[in-house]
C-alpha cells in the first residue's frame, strides 16, 4: 500500500520581500515507482508604502496565450499529449522548418523532459501544453534567427560585410582610458574580424606601443595585443581576422613589427606572393588565417609614384587637393573635415617623422611583404578616387562625415567601388566618450569595414550587433547581390531611388509581441519601482533604408512582471536584405524617464518564422539571463 502525503506550505522570502505558497506531495519512498510533486501556487510582491504599509501585489505566473494553445489542440486532435510525429508537423507547417526531421522532434522532447523533469521519469515521449509553451520560450530550441553559417563563403573578400572594430585596444573613451588587450580579447570572443591597432615608438624609439596618438591613453606593449589575437582569434568563428595598423614608425621599427608578425602567427599570417592582390580572396580560402592591411612603407610609395611627385612642398599640396575636393564635393562640404583623428593621419601619410629623417633610413622590405590589404588614400580627391579604375584592389578609409558626403555627391560612385574594393568607416575625432555613428548609410553604398568602438554604447551598437548575428555570427554576412550586381550600362544600385514594395511573397513583416517574462528573475522586486510592479512596453523600430524606417510600440502594461500585450504590426519592406528589426523593452515612469528593461536586434533577412523566442540584451550588448519575449514573425 503506497502511503500519500500532502502539505501545504507558505514561505516568506525575507531578502525580496515576497511570499510563496506551495503544495508538497510525497509519496512513500520504499516503493519504487514514487515520485515527489513540489507545485507553486500563488506569489506576491510587498511594497513598503510611506514606511507604514504595506502594499500586496499577487504576482501572476506565465500562461500560455491563446495563439500557442490552439495551435497546440490543433496539432494533437484536442489531446493533451503532443507525440513527435505532431510536432514535427507543427515545426513544418507553422515554423517553417522544413528542414526538420522526425528525429529534430524526438530530440526536442527529450531536451524539454531532461530540463523540466529531470526528478520524474517520463514514461511517454510527448509534450503536455506547459512542456510545449516552456519549449517556445527556449531560445537555443526555438530562436528567432538561424545559428548555423549558411550564406556562401566562396566569394572575394569585398562581397561581405565585415565586423569590424575601431581603437579595438581601448577600454573607455578616446582620450584618457587605458590601453590594454583586454578589449581585443572580448571583441574577438563576440565574432569581431577586424582589429585596429595604433603603432607608436615607444620614448626610447627602441620599441612599439599601442595607443591612440597624442592623447592622454597609457600604452600597451604590441607583442602582448599580437600574442591575444593570436590565442583568441578564432575562438568564436574560425574566418579570417584583419589587422588594420595605423602605422606611425620608422623603417627599423616596421623592419621589428615584421620579426614580431612572423614570430608570433607563423603559418597562421596570409600575405600575397605579389606585391599587390588582383583579386581579394575569400572567407573560405582564408579560414583560421590573419591578414595585415596598412598602407605600404612610404619609401616604397615615394619611389613607385615618383612620376606624380607634385615640385610644391607637401603641407601646399595638400591644400590644393583639400581645395579642389571641396570644389567638387560643394560649399556644404566646409564644416566637417576631422583632422584630429589617427585614421585620418593614416590616410594623410605618416606625420611623427619628418622627410629627412624617413630618407636618411633604409627600407624595411619584409614588412612591406606582409601587407595583405593595402590602404590607398583619395591623393587627387574623392572623386576620382572612386572611379578610377585599376587592375589592383585595395582599402580606403573614410570618416563617417565623409561617407555622409559621398553617399549625397557620389552615391553610386561609392557602390561601385565597393564591387571591387573595400571600403573602411571609422568614427569622427570628435566621439571622445567612444560612441558610435549611425552605420545604414555605410552598409546601403556596400560599405564593408563599418569600424565602431566595441567598447562604446548605445543604439548604434546595438544595430551593429544585430547585423552581425546574421550567418551564425561568424563576422562575415555576405551584401546582398544587388550591392554587387551592374546593369548593361555598367549602373548599380542607388540607394536614394524610392523602390516599390518586392514583388515576392516578402512584402510585409507581420510581427506579434505575445509576451515577456524572466524580469523578476534577473531583477530586485523593486527595481524598476519602489512602490509597484514594473508597468512594461515595448518598442519596435525597423531600420534600413530611409523608404522602410518605422517605428511602433505596444500598449502600457501596469502592474505585471510577466506582460501579455498579444498585439501585431506590419512592416512594409522594399529592402528587406537590409532592414533591422529593432525591440526595446521599456518601463513607464510618469515623472521620470523610462526605465530599460532590455533590448535586441534581429537582421530581417534571418528572421524564422513562427513563434519564437527573442532573448533581451542589457545596454553594453551582455545576454540577460533570464529575460525573453515570445513573438511570432510572418512575412505575407
Amino acid at each position: 500500500m503506497i502511503e500519500i502525503f500532502n502539505l501545504n506550505i507558505t514561505v516568506y522570502d525575507l531578502f525580496n520581500n515576497k511570499s510563496h505558497s506551495f503544495h508538497l506531495t510525497i509519496l512513500d519512498l520504499d516503493q519504487p515507482n514514487t515520485f515527489l510533486s513540489l507545485e507553486m501556487g500563488s506569489s506576491y510582491n510587498y511594497y513598503r508604502m510611506f514606511g507604514c504599509f504595506n502594499r500586496k501585489f499577487k504576482i501572476r505566473e506565465r500562461e500560455p496565450p491563446p495563439d500557442v494553445r490552439n495551435a497546440f489542440f490543433r496539432y494533437t486532435g484536442k489531446a493533451n499529449q503532443m507525440n513527435a510525429d505532431q510536432l514535427f508537423r507543427y515545426l513544418v507547417e507553422v515554423q517553417g522548418e522544413e528542414e526538420c526531421t522526425i528525429k529534430d522532434a524526438e530530440q526536442i522532447i527529450q531536451n524539454v523532459a531532461s530540463r523540466r523533469h529531470h526528478l520524474i521519469r517520463r514514461l511517454n515521449h510527448s509534450l503536455e501544453l506547459d512542456d510545449f509553451f516552456f519549449y517556445l520560450f527556449q531560445d537555443d530550441l526555438n530562436g528567432a534567427i538561424k545559428s548555423q553559417v549558411h550564406h556562401d563563403m566562396t566569394a572575394p573578400l569585398q562581397h561581405y560585410f565585415i565586423y569590424t572594430g575601431h581603437n579595438s585596444y581601448l577600454t573607455g573613451n578616446q582620450l584618457s582610458s587605458d590601453c590594454s588587450e583586454i578589449p581585443i580579447v572580448k571583441a574577438l570572443e563576440r565574432g569581431v574580424r577586424g582589429i585596429e591597432l595604433d603603432l607608436w615608438p615607444n620614448s626610447g624609439k627602441d620599441n612599439i606601443h599601442v595607443l591612440h596618438g597624442r592623447t592622454l591613453t597609457t600604452p600597451v606593449p604590441l607583442l602582448k595585443c599580437l600574442k591575444a589575437i593570436r590565442d583568441h582569434a578564432f575562438v568564436k568563428s574560425p574566418y579570417p581576422v584583419i589587422i588594420t595598423l595605423e602605422d606611425h614608425l620608422t623603417p627599423d621599427l616596421q623592419a621589428k613589427v615584421a620579426e614580431m608578425v612572423i614570430q608570433i602567427f607563423g603559418e597562421m599570417l596570409y600575405y600575397p606572393q605579389s606585391e599587390c592582390l588582383d583579386e581579394f580572396p575569400s572567407p573560405e580560402e582564408l579560414k583560421n588565417r590573419i591578414i595585415l592591411s596598412t598602407k605600404p612603407p612610404k619609401e616604397y610609395l615615394e619611389s613607385k609614384n615618383q612620376r606624380d611627385t607634385s615640385p610644391v612642398g607637401k603641407d601646399s599640396f595638400r591644400e590644393d587637393l583639400l581645395k579642389k575636393e571641396k570644389s567638387e564635393i560643394g560649399a556644404e562640404d566646409h564644416d566637417t573635415d576631422e583632422r584630429s583623428d589617427s585614421d585620418q593621419e593614416d590616410e594623410d601619410g605618416d606625420t611623427s617623422t619628418s622627410n629627412d629623417q624617413q630618407s636618411s633610413q633604409p627600407e624595411a622590405p619584409k614588412y612591406k611583404s606582409l601587407i595583405a590589404v593595402h590602404a590607398g588614400k583619395a591623393k587627387h580627391g574623392l572623386k576620382r578616387a572612386l572611379r578610377e579604375e585599376s587592375n589592383k584592389v585595395s582599402r580606403l578609409s573614410l570618416s563617417e562625415q565623409e561617407v555622409v558626403r559621398a553617399a549625397e555627391y557620389y552615391g553610386t560612385d561609392l557602390v561601385r567601388f565597393t564591387q571591387k574594393n573595400i571600403l573602411r568607416v571609422y568614427p569622427k575625432g570628435t566621439r571622445v566618450t567612444s560612441s558610435n555613428f549611425k552605420p545604414m548609410t555605410g552598409w546601403m553604398h556596400g560599405a564593408q569595414m563599418v569600424a565602431f568602438n566595441m567598447q562604446g554604447y548605445g543604439k548604434s551598437l546595438w544595430m551593429m550587433h544585430g547585423m552581425f548575428r546574421s550567418n551564425g555570427s561568424c563576422g562575415y554576412v555576405k551584401k546582398p547581390q544587388f550591392l554587387m550586381d551592374k546593369g548593361p550600362n555598367n549602373e548599380v544600385f542607388d540607394p536614394k531611388v524610392k523602390l516599390s514594395v518586392k514583388k515576392t511573397l516578402q512584402k510585409i513583416l507581420q510581427v506579434r509581441v505575445y509576451m515577456g517574462d524572466g524580469w523578476r528573475l534577473d531583477f530586485s522586486h523593486t527595481h524598476f519601482d519602489a512602490y509597484s510592479p514594473p508597468d512594461f512596453y515595448t518598442k519596435l523600430y525597423l531600420v534600413g533604408v530611409p523608404a522602410d524606417s518605422r517605428k511602433k510600440k505596444t500598449r502600457i502594461l501596469e502592474d505585471d512582471w510577466c506582460p501579455v500585450w498579444d498585439e501585431e504590426f506590419n512592416f512594409p519592406l522594399t529592402v528587406p536584405e537590409l532592414a533591422l528589426l529593432r525591440i526595446e523593452v521599456r518601463e513607464y515612469d510618469m515623472s521620470e524617464k523610462d526605465d530599460f528593461g532590455g533590448q535586441t536586434c534581429l537582421p530581417v533577412s534571418e528572421l524564422r518564422t513562427g513563434i519564437r523566442s527573442v532573448p533581451l540584451y542589457d545596454k553594453k550588448g551582455h545576454k540577460m539571463k533570464s529575460v525573453r519575449l515570445l513573438m511570432r514573425f510572418q512575412f505575407l
